[in-house]
């Protein structure tokens, strides 16, 4: 049973490790909650008052109008824009604190950092008319910071960074009053038009969850990428591995699981203290092993090497390996059944977040002010765990995959240009030759819904196979490492001709790691630069580009689609967004929202349904840019 639950035979092998031991995981929890609420999958509960809840039955012959008179379509449209308000919200405070943590850098109030992104803050300071000649790098980096601070409480005018954007959409945005003001005050906004009795339309709704969704594509994510750049350095190609076989059995092994590389980064500098290594020897470890899971896992790897563990699905499995020391927490997608399943193992959970406590964990807080001593004492304590572990609890299976990670869209142009000729030329000209079909950001979750990271591999598969460059991040990224998706010999053994001829001429991947979920940001600079070299029209709706979630699950999953669709991007969702049950919301978002922003979803939970449609997709984007023919037609 457990071949039906994913594709990764560690989580297998994990999985019927968990079953003898009669421990309940995710996968199990799901197949417990069977039959999900049918009201609540097609979006047509409401809970926004206490006259309630209501339910609109969309089939028989039950309620048409909750109690206050709002039918199918309004109730939808309330819960999907207050999913974006989440979504956006969890990316966009990602970002503040990033903000604050270069802000307390550059005035010296930090233990653990320092401005390694140096060449990146120039630039960016250049972006934001901050002055730099004569000036030192920490009055540089305090003016960045309170800049980008200043972006999440704008009350009027136009978020910085959608200036990055090219001149047609932002002149499409401002036609259909899209353009976001300031990000926390679009999410606030949010909320208050979903209170009842006030926001009754569902096309107005939506409207202000486009625009709550650009705060965060071209906001809140946007920022904390840049400042992470400016903050740990930009990223470059490196090597690293990845699954569960990444954990040794004979050295301390810590698992750092979440999204903010403030905790993560100074985790890394701690594990490598000569003197916590001689600690580690002294308990009978051979050395302290560091590894990561979902978000926090690529920020590390792409900037420090570290490997990766796993992605969401997996964060249960790693603590039931029995081999993990201690698991450290910070915010988001983190399950509260972790301290629950570490009870059954020597492993010692502890959370850092004052934004995410968990019953029964230990919490030790983080802040950026003390962040290396406290590091330092989370590693400690981890080493001091070592003697409790129980070697015959300690099942590591063996799978782990060699991996290229760490692209960027500044990178990019080194990439196909050389050091001295840096350009996007030979990727558009790639493009309008028909030795590329076109590009795809695949991204996203997992969910116990969907087999786990089947349809992440199937649909990348099936692009790169008709010549199609996919970029990921996120748990999609992690799934393709494992998968061996991120080596160059991966594009010899899946890629279409056209596609191998560019990887073998490159020496790269045909499956681009690009980072977290906040990086998605990285795409969209990609496809402004790509418009900025010409010959591929005036817009990202232009660009014979798509993007896919397959086994998508979180609020910021759906802000992530949004923005996409708001920026042009024909999206594909592998799970459909909970509006089913309210016909022209529906129809609204898969059809008549292309008329005016560009870009529109489709829902697909077949994986190759899914590569066809956004095959065809690519196609007809190239008939109308005029393209020459695909030089390897199959």
């Amino acid at each position: 049973m457990n071949n039906e639950k994913s594709a990764d035979s560690s989580v297998k092998e994990t999985l019927c490790v968990a079953c003898d031991r009669n421990i309940s995981t995710v996968f199990d929890r799901f197949e417990a909650m069977q039959p999900e609420c049918g009201f609540g999958q097609l979006g047509v509960c409401c809970r926004n008052c206490v006259m309630g809840p209501c339910r609109i039955d969309p089939f028989g012959e039950g309620a048409k109008e909750g109690i206050c008179g709002a039918n199918a379509d309004t109730i939808a449209a309330r819960n999907l824009v207050r999913m974006i308000a989440g979504g956006a919200a969890a990316h966009s405070d990602h970002g503040r604190d990033v903000a604050h943590t270069l802000l307390a850098t550059s005035e010296g109030k930090t233990e653990g950092y320092a401005i390694k992104g140096k060449e990146k803050l120039f630039d960016l300071a250049k972006e934001l008319n901050i002055k730099t000649e004569n000036r030192k790098i920490e009055e540089i980096a305090h003016d960045v910071a309170e800049k980008c601070f200043a972006e999440f409480g704008q009350q009027y005018g136009e978020l910085q960074f959608t200036k990055r954007a090219p001149k047609k959409r932002q002149e499409i945005w401002r036609k259909n009053k899209l353009t976001p003001r300031g990000i926390d005050r679009e999410v606030v906004e949010i909320m208050h038009r979903t209170h009842i009795g006030v926001d009754n339309d569902y096309e107005n709704l939506i409207q202000q969850g486009m625009r709550a969704s650009l705060s965060d594509g071209w906001g809140g994510s946007m920022i904390a990428t840049d400042l992470q750049d400016i903050l740990f350095g930009s990223p470059t190609p490196v090597r690293s591995v990845s699954n569960l076989g990444v954990l040794k059995e004979d050295e301390v092994n810590i698992i750092v699981h979440g999204h903010e590389p403030t905790l993560s980064d100074v985790i890394v500098t701690a594990s490598q203290d000569k003197e916590l290594l001689e600690l580690a020897k002294s308990y009978g470890a051979k050395g302290i092993n560091l590894a990561g899971i979902c978000c926090t896992a690529n920020e590390i790897l792409m900037r420090r090497g570290i490997p990766i563990a796993g992605n969401f699905l997996q964060q249960e499995l790693a603590i039931i390996t029995g081999a993990v020391e201690v698991f450290i927490t910070d915010v988001q997608c983190v399950m509260p059944s972790l301290g629950k399943i570490a009870g059954c193992f020597h492993t010692k959970v502890v959370s850092t977040s004052p934004k995410a406590k968990f019953p029964g964990v230990e919490h030790i807080e983080f802040s950026e002010e003390e962040a290396l001593p406290i590091a330092k004492k989370i590693v400690r304590l981890a080493i001091e765990n070592y003697k409790n572990r129980k070697k015959e609890l300690v099942n590591i299976p063996k799978e782990k995959m060699e991996l290229i990670a760490g692209f960027t869209s500044e990178y990019v142009f080194k990439m196909l240009g050389g050091k001295y000729r840096a350009t996007y030329r030979p990727l558009n000209d790639a493009i309008i030759s028909g030795r590329l079909r076109g590009a795809v950001g695949i991204v996203g979750c997992n969910n116990p819904k969907v087999k786990h990271d089947w349809a992440h591999i199937e649909l990348t598969k099936e692009l790169i196979k008709n010549d199609v460059l996919v970029v990921t991040t996120g748990c999609s990224a992690i799934a393709s490492a494992k998968a061996g998706l991120l080596l160059p010999e991966a594009a010899k053994k899946y890629a279409g001709k056209g596609l191998q001829e560019i990887c073998e001429a490159v020496g790269c991947p045909p499956v681009l790691h690009m980072g977290s979920c906040v990086d998605i940001s990285r795409i969209l600079t990609t496809l402004c630069n790509v418009i900025t070299e010409g010959g591929l029209g005036e817009d990202i709706s232009d660009l014979p580009v798509a993007a896919a979630a397959p086994e998508w699950m979180s609020e910021k999953a759906v802000s992530i689609g949004f923005y996409a669709v708001v920026s042009g991007i024909y999206t594909v969702l592998g799970l459909p967004l909970p509006v089913m049950g309210g016909k022209n919301l529906t129809e609204y978002l898969t059809n008549d929202i292309e008329n005016t922003v560009g870009g529109k979803f489709a829902f697909e939970p077949d994986p190759l349904k899914a590569a066809k449609l956004i095959i065809e997709h690519l196609n007809k984007k190239r008939e109308l840019l005029k393209l020459k023919p695909m030089m390897y037609i199959k």
